[in-house]
């Protein structure tokens, strides 16, 4: 049997902040740097959807590439800078 890890829990204060700041990240067009659960490396790029039915927020990389993250699985969101 594989011993797979578990995603951390989180209450929902954070996962209102989280929605709230990918809600605006979207509205104002910023880039942000994403941390997301089981992946190594960070996700930087544009939120240009929350999609609601899917619970997927829609990211566009640098170079146009589109990744649809499960919202559960970003553990953090923060502005990049640029």
């Amino acid at each position: 049997m594989m011993n797979v890890a578990k995603r951390p829990e989180r209450d929902e204060s954070d996962l209102e902040e989280l929605g709230d700041k990918l809600g605006e990240a979207k509205h104002e067009r910023s880039e942000m740097l994403l941390t997301v659960w089981g992946k190594s490396e960070v996700i930087r790029g544009r939120i240009v959807e929350l999609d609601a039915n899917t619970r997927k927020v829609h990211v566009t990389q640098f170079g146009g590439e589109m990744v649809k993250i499960p919202f559960m699985d970003i553990m953090r969101a923060e502005n990049s800078g640029a």
